[in-house]
C-alpha cells in the first residue's frame, strides 16, 4: 500500500509513525524540530489520514507497508519513531527487518496485548467506546462540525479526546462530512490492534538485539508499567532503556513536546 507521507529537513533518516485516531500532521511540530538535523518522515498508517483505505488492519500488514514505503523513499536504513500503534508498527518491523533499523523509539507502548484490559473496561473510555461513538454519528443528518463534536461529546466526557477525535473530521467537496478515518475497519480489526507480541519467542538469548532502543513513556500513562518493562520488553529488547517524561499522558507530543524533543535528541545524537 503506498502510504501518504510529509517530509522535513535532510540528513539521516527519521521515520515517524502516528497511533490509533492519529495523523501524520499531528507530528509536525515534532518533525520540524528535528529536521535541522535530520530528514525526517511522517506516514499516516493504512485506515488512517489521507493513506488508502482497507478492510485489512494488522500489524502485519502495517509492518510491510512501512517496509515498502522505505524502499519507494530508497530509505536502507532509518531511525523509527512510533507512538502507541505505530509503537508496535515499528516494533514489529524491527522484529523482521532489524537491517533496516538503525535505531529504535517507541512512546508510550509495550509490545503486549491490551486486549484484556480494554474489555475489562468495556464500559469506561476505552476503544470499543470510541470507536462506537464514531460509528454512531449519522453524517446524512450533520449540518456542522459542532453537531459532529457535541454527539460525541454525548458518548465520551473526555474533552481532551473528543477534541483530538475531531481533526479526523473531513469535509467533502459537497459540504457534507465524514471520517478521514476508516472507522468501521479498525472497529472490525480491534482485536488485531491491540494484540502484542509474544515474549515467549524472545526468551533463552532470542532477543532482538543490533541497534539502541529507547521506550518513552508518558508519567501519568498506565501503557507502560516498571514490571512490563523489565519482564516483557526487556526479554524482547535486552538493550532498551526506559525514560519518562513528567506531566504526560499517553498523548506525550502534545502535552510535553519540548521535552520529548529533547528526549528524542539526546537519544539520537548522544549529546
Amino acid at each position: 500500500m503506498e502510504l501518504f507521507f510529509r517530509k522535513y529537513g535532510h540528513g539521516p533518516a527519521v521515520i515517524i509513525v502516528h497511533g490509533l485516531y492519529g495523523a501524520s500532521d499531528n507530528w509536525v511540530t515534532i518533525a520540524r524540530e528535528l529536521s535541522t538535523r535530520f530528514e525526517v518522515f511522517l506516514v499516516d498508517q493504512r485506515n488512517h489520514g489521507r493513506s488508502p483505505h482497507s478492510t485489512e488492519h494488522s500489524y502485519e500488514l502495517m509492518k510491510e507497508d512501512l517496509l515498502e514505503f522505505m524502499d519507494a523513499q530508497n530509505i536502507p536504513q532509518a531511525v523509527l519513531i512510533g507512538h502507541s500503534m505505530g509503537g508496535k508498527t515499528v516494533m514489529h518491523l524491527a522484529k523482521d527487518y532489524p537491517e533496516r533499523v538503525s535505531s529504535l523509539i517507541v512512546i508510550d507502548i509495550a509490545p503486549v496485548s491490551y486486549l484484556e484490559t480494554a474489555m475489562k473496561r468495556r464500559h469506561s473510555i476505552n476503544h470499543f467506546q470510541i470507536l462506537e461513538a464514531m460509528q454512531g454519528i449519522d453524517f446524512s443528518q450533520v449540518k456542522g462540525r459542532a453537531e459532529v463534536e457535541e454527539n460525541l461529546a454525548k458518548r465520551i466526557p473526555e474533552e481532551r479526546i473528543v477534541k483530538f477525535l475531531m481533526k479526523n473530521l473531513h469535509r467533502n467537496e459537497d459540504n457534507s462530512f465524514n471520517w478521514s478515518l476508516n472507522v468501521d475497519a479498525l472497529m472490525a480489526n480491534l482485536p488485531a490492534i491491540l494484540d502484542g507480541l509474544n515474549e515467549k519467542d524472545f526468551a533463552k538469548g532470542r532477543g532482538i538485539t543490533g541497534f539502541p532502543v529507547l521506550f518513552i513513556r508518558g508519567a501519568k500513562s498506565d501503557y507502560i508499567s516498571k514490571e512490563v518493562f523489565n519482564d516483557i520488553i526487556l526479554t524482547i529488547f535486552p538493550v532498551a532503556e526506559l525514560v519518562s517524561i513528567p506531566d504526560a499522558g499517553h498523548w506525550v507530543h502534545a502535552e510535553q513536546p519540548a521535552l520529548l524533543i529533547k528526549t528524542l535528541l539526546y537519544f539520537i545524537t548522544e549529546e
